[in-house]
This record gives structure tokens, sequence and C-alpha cells, in this order.
């Protein structure tokens, strides 16, 4: 009796229990797909643009459990997209240390770095991004190399280059690059020495001479500005720009009837480029062709209405006609496009 009555009471807790188990809400695990859920419906807010939206949600989401894993990711990315890199840095960097090999998060860590001026942090990010990616991505090698440029590690820049443009690392084309890479971040000195070097390991590499020119263009110095494009010329006799280049320099020694008939080959080459109209209607302004000038300058205008030079120059070219009304139009409008364009470089 007693073994049956113990059977029994074991029965009844057994089935007890079962039926505990059974009717117990199951919190956690729905609770944990429903943070999923809501992490995902961000992301994809997101990549919709909705960034306002996605940054809402995730921060209620933040309130609720600071520690939520995929949080810090969302708002990171939100704030990048929205080119608060500030503001990105703190949750890139938990979502870094949630996940060292988020791919993602470790290259937008390493570009809000170096968009907040801090090279040095960003460049152990970009090469980890470099490594993954040796050869697909072209930003994290482009913003590498600045990084070296501007913590004046000049050999990781070209290295970093090279890697870019798919060239060795010691030739002359890497030396070109990283001269136009250093000359576009305003590093003069050390641009002209590594455009000096690329011409010595290639004397005929293309563009490497017209980047020299460029460089003693930019100091005002014409005579070896000319030089190296005449060189330049030599190995490219199809580059438009290069002819627009040295036409430039012979007007400023005011050989103008050199620099039109390089403007006219300019021209030839590339019909599109508003810069030797503009240039042709000045040599032909400094020669006395006035009708011939303002229909040049009319065409580049019409390419390119906001070029203030062109309309500066028209201006002067309707004084020379007579035409007051149209002067005073040109002049004036020339003088609002530039006061524009500085105040909006």
């Amino acid at each position: 009796m007693v073994s049956r009555r113990l059977a029994t009471g074991s029965s009844l807790l057994l089935l007890s229990f079962m039926t505990f188990v059974h009717a117990r809400p199951q919190s956690a695990p729905s609770q944990v797909q429903e943070r999923a859920e809501e992490i995902t419906v961000a992301r994809a807010l997101i990549e919709q643009g909705k960034i306002d939206e996605a940054i809402a949600r995730l921060k209620e989401m933040e309130l609720r459990e600071p520690n939520l894993k995929g949080v810090a990711r969302g708002l990171g990315t939100a704030y990048y997209k929205m080119s608060n890199f500030a503001q990105a840095l703190p949750y890139l960097k938990r979502a870094v240390q949630e996940d060292p090999n988020d791919k993602e998060a470790v290259q937008l860590l390493g570009l809000s770095y170096y968009l907040t001026g801090r090279p040095a942090e960003a460049i152990p990010l970009l090469e980890k991004v470099r490594s993954w990616y040796p050869v697909a991505n072209v930003d994290a090698s482009y913003v590498l190399g600045l990084c070296y440029i501007q913590t004046k590690n000049y050999a990781q820049a070209r290295k970093a280059f090279a890697t870019m443009f798919n060239v060795p690392e010691d030739s002359g084309a890497s030396h070109l690059f990283l001269a136009r890479m250093l000359l576009r971040q305003e590093f003069d000195p050390v641009a002209e020495e590594h455009a000096q070097k690329a011409v010595a390991l290639d004397p005929k590499l293309p563009l490497a001479h017209f980047l020299l020119g460029e460089l003693y263009m930019y100091k005002s110095r014409i005579p070896e500005a000319i030089a190296e494009f005449e060189k330049e010329l030599e190995i490219n006799r199809a580059h438009a720009a290069t002819y627009y280049k040295l036409a430039d320099a012979y007007s400023r020694v005011m050989k103008f009837e050199e620099a039109e008939r390089l403007l006219q080959r300019s021209i030839w080459l590339d019909a599109t480029a508003s810069g030797p109209y503009v240039l042709m209607g000045k040599v032909l302004l400094k020669k006395g062709e006035t009708e011939l000038a303002t229909r040049m300058l009319q065409r580049a205008l019409k390419m390119d209405p906001n070029n203030f030079v062109g309309h500066h120059l028209l201006g002067q070219a309707y004084q020379k006609m007579g035409k007051t009304e149209e002067a005073e139009r040109e002049l004036k409008l020339a003088e609002q496009l530039q006061k524009a364009q500085t105040a909006n470089p």
C-alpha cells in the first residue's frame, strides 16, 4: 500500500512539474528573437536612408538594454551615414570590441578616425581591412595612403597607392601616384621630390613631366614649367591638357601666338573642356581680336555657366565693343560667382 501511494504521489508530482513547464511563458527565447527582429528593422531603415527613424529605434533599445549586441553597430553605422563621424566613433569602437572580425565596423571605425583628424589611430584598422581585401577595397587603400601622408610616412603611403593602382611598389609609377596625392594634399616640396624620382626611374612615364609642369606653374617657375610640358608632349602627343597648360605658361610670358596655336590643338583633341576656350578668349583679347574672343567666351560659358573668370573676360570684351549694359551684367555676375565660390570652396 505504502509503495503504491508513493508511486501515485510521484506520478502526480511529475505531472504537475510537466504541466508547469509547458504552462510557463517562453519569455527568454521570444525576447531574444524580438530584439533580433528590432535590430534587423533598424538596419533596414538605415539601408533605406531613414536614418533618424533608425536612430530613434536603436536609442530606445539602448535605453532598455545598454549592452545589447548589435545596437552599437547600428548606431555607429547610422551616425557615419549622417557624416557625424565624431558621434559614430564611440559606437563603432564598441561594435569592434563586440566583434573584432566585423569587417564593416572595422572599416567604418578606421574611416571615422581619419575623418575626425586622427590618422595615426586609423592606420592599424585600415591595414587590417587591406589584409582582408588586398585588391578589392580601393577606398581603404586610398584613405590609408592619406593617413600615411599625414603622419609623414611616405614610404608606406607609396606602398598603399601602389596596391591601390596595382603597380610595383618601387616603380616610377608608384612615385608618380604618390606625387599626385601629395600635391592634392598640398605637400608640394615632397610631391616635387617624388615626381622627380618618377622621372629618374622612368623618363618616358606618361604624365610625370606633366605633374612637374603643374608644380612649377603653381610656384610661378614658368620657364621650368614650359620645359616640363614640352617634355610631356614629346612622350604624349595626344594629351589635350598638356597643350592647354603649356599655352597657359606661354600666355604668362606674353607669347600669345604660341599660346593660341597650342590652345587650338587642345580644343581639337578635346572640345568638351571649357578651360581652353576661356584661355583662348583671354589670349584673343590680348591680341585685340575682340569679336572672336567674345564668341570663344560665349561658347565656354554655355559649357560652364558658373565660370566667373569667363564672365569677367566676357564683360571686358563687351566694354571694348561699347556694349555697356552687357558688360555691367557680366562683370556683376562674375563678382557674384567669385564670392559664392570663395564662400563654398
